[in-house]
């Protein structure tokens, strides 16, 4: 799957195939996959490894250069122990600070990442059985999109009313949008089953004081 076999997919949704006289341009239909794909990755981001190096005595790792991050999953130091050895960790922008007893001493830590997924022209970071359903949101936002341009102009006979297209274009979301907070729920508990999660446990005992 590359951008060209999704933008088609995405006009066989909207019937707009006609290419004498489309509905809307490539860039157009290219805008809203990217916004379908930003959506997705947010629920289900492409998984990443980053090796990173520390600064001995201190606990503070810039993590600036992995870019595209959505968020950090688990921190890995001392590296490739038996078993594996995952920090507790707060990030600022892009300083990750591990907060456990363990003071780096130089050597290399692991950063287990979620990014943005990639739609080029020939390569895809999607996994091909979620192709259909971001086909589908970015087909609902065209429509959406198209229904509130087409308010009030005049309709030509045979195309759909803008309150179809707006109708159609909102199922198609509301099927994208719970198709992804499922798919969202699944991840983090696939994740969290491999990694000790980094947040500090709230006391349902203790009692802090007044806010």
């Amino acid at each position: 799957m590359n951008l060209s076999d999704m933008r088609a997919i995405v006009r066989r949704d909207l019937h707009d195939e006609n290419s004498g006289n489309y509905r809307w341009t490539n860039d157009e239909i290219d805008r809203h996959i990217g916004h379908a794909v930003k959506d997705f990755s947010e629920a289900v981001p492409y998984e990443q490894k980053a090796t990173k190096a520390t600064t001995s005595g201190s606990r503070d790792i810039n993590i600036a250069t992995i870019t595209d991050r959505i968020r950090v999953e688990a921190v890995e130091y001392p590296v490739d122990k038996f078993p594996r050895r995952y920090q507790r960790f707060s990030l600022w922008a892009d300083i990750l600070t591990l907060l456990g007893d363990e003071v780096p001493d130089g050597s290399n830590a692991y950063i287990y990442y979620g990014k943005l997924h990639s739609l080029g022209a020939s390569t895809s970071t999607l996994p091909a059985m979620y192709e259909d359903l971001i086909a589908a949101g970015a087909a609902g936002y065209a429509a959406v999109e198209w229904a509130i341009y087409a308010v009030n102009r005049v309709n030509v006979s045979g195309l759909p009313t803008p309150d179809g297209f707006l109708n159609w274009g909102r199922e198609r979301l509301n099927y994208f949008r719970q198709e992804l907070k499922r798919l969202g729920r699944r991840n983090q508990l696939r994740t969290r089953s491999l990694y000790r999660p980094y947040n500090p446990p709230v006391s349902k005992s203790t009692d802090f004081g007044p806010s």
